[in-house]
């Protein structure tokens, strides 16, 4: 029996678009042994047609102009790496318009305008394939529609972007500040030159979107989401965490409660370094996912990168061609987004212990008086020290941990708090998470 062959477009030879195009024709003849289908790329789209890359493609597949792969009725697939919500999402609906099925890895586009594009794609009779659209080359949307299909899912913990991850890794362990950490992984290539949707947290928060509507079941928005990224985040807080025995983590966290209402968030986290989530280092992402049949799950890899992302890719066409992508699709349920706002909770209802840093004046009565405001907020102090050394205005830093409170109850005591005339700087506060796991009794 002759083996089935696709022909797929591609359009965007960036980083990723560079290694999508080097997978299929380095590899053709290794995919085709292991999935009996020949791929050929027939067209490669971008602005950019001189400029060269560490890939040949075969002659006159290389263009500028998009309707040579719209036109072409033997390309059956059609392949977005262009980025953006903008641009982009106009590729995706005349590829779906011209009878293509769709793969991409445009996280932001799937987040803020995926409603759209399905309908869009049933409405043509196609499919929109986005393994890649999370955490690179983790299989983490396989696992959801699929490993898990037998559980609820109760929550999500994920360290969903590398740069953030490298350089928090970096802080702690090599005692880098900030500014330095960035600066090493903007040269290894793991930040790009404006970082900003990386280091603020819109980037893991768009994959959190796309994971929490898959695996909670409702249309997720990005206005749901709590986001804080970490260019705040101090050297010396790094330390301290460290001295109490936690490692800082930027976390994207979805989780129900008792009642079923789902918290959406993504923020630096104090966390234990024993835990598998604690364990994870340099640009690696990792996703812990509790479930009520399985248990805690655990999801490993490089979630960024040319080749990491690119194996996502391929893999979607393989399952695009083979048709296990359009029976998913097909079968996708989503809630609609007016159910979903009834479940949502508001972020100011979470419960969580929090670290608090005060630059406070170094006289008497002063750590009282913090005390004073914190008990007047219903907030149950479990720590507290003050650090030796002077910081601007005669200040020295005092370190308060919490017992579990409500995000309301903190933000008015923090408020209080900076207002008061022995407080040199905005106070710090960054929560502490607890991540269940399953463990084994001895």
């Amino acid at each position: 029996m002759a083996n089935k062959r696709v022909r797929v477009g591609l359009v965007g030879f960036g980083t990723v678009g560079t290694g999508v195009a080097k997978l299929l024709c380095d590899d053709a003849d290794a995919i085709e042994a292991r999935t009996g289908l020949r791929i050929e790329l027939a067209a490669v789209v971008d602005i950019d047609t001189t400029s060269p890359r560490p890939v040949k493609l075969p002659e006159g597949v290389l263009t500028d102009d998009l309707d040579k792969l719209l036109n072409d009725e033997s390309i059956q697939i059609g392949i977005e790496l262009v980025g953006g919500t903008t641009v982009a999402k106009d590729i995706q609906l005349k590829m779906l318009a011209a009878g293509k099925d769709v793969v991409t890895a445009n996280k932001a586009l799937l987040a803020e305008c995926g409603t759209e594009l399905y309908a869009a794609a049933r409405a043509a009779g196609r499919c929109i394939a986005f393994e890649a659209s999370c955490a690179g080359g983790i299989p983490i949307i396989s696992a959801i529609r699929t490993g898990l299909a037998a559980n609820r899912i109760e929550a999500i913990y994920g360290i969903l972007n590398g740069t953030c991850n490298y350089i928090l890794s970096n802080m702690s362990k090599k005692g880098e500040d900030f500014p330095a950490a960035l600066i090493k992984a903007q040269k290894k290539g793991y930040a790009e030159a404006d970082p900003t949707l990386d280091i603020n947290g819109a980037d893991s928060a768009h994959k959190l979107a796309i994971l929490a509507t898959l695996g909670f079941g409702y249309e997720i928005k990005l206005d749901d989401i709590m986001v804080e990224g970490i260019e705040k985040i101090s050297i010396d807080d790094v330390r301290y965490g460290r001295e109490m025995g936690y490692v800082l983590k930027l976390l994207a966290i979805g989780q129900k409660d008792a009642d079923g209402k789902v918290s959406l968030r993504v923020h630096p986290s104090f966390i234990s370094p024993d835990s598998p989530l604690g364990r994870v280092n340099g640009p690696f992402n990792a996703v812990s996912i509790l479930s009520h049949a399985v248990g805690q799950t655990m999801y490993y890899g490089r979630g960024a990168g040319m080749m990491p992302t690119a194996s996502a890719v391929v893999a979607d066409i393989i399952e695009v061609a083979i048709g296990n992508s359009a029976k998913l699709f097909n079968s996708l349920q989503i809630r609609p987004r007016e159910k979903a706002d009834s479940v949502i909770s508001n972020i100011d209802n979470l419960v969580s212990r929090f670290y608090i840093r005060l630059m406070a004046k170094d006289e008497p009565g002063v750590l009282a008086c913090h005390s004073k405001i914190l008990g007047d907020h219903n907030i149950s102090i479990s720590g507290a020290l003050q650090r030796e050394g002077s910081g601007p205005q005669n200040t020295v830093p005092v370190v308060i941990t919490t017992h579990p409170t409500k995000q309301k109850n903190m933000s008015a005591a923090l408020a209080e708090l900076a207002k008061l005339d022995n407080v040199g700087a905005e106070p710090v506060c960054i929560r502490i998470v607890n991540i269940p796991e399953d463990k084994v009794d001895d």
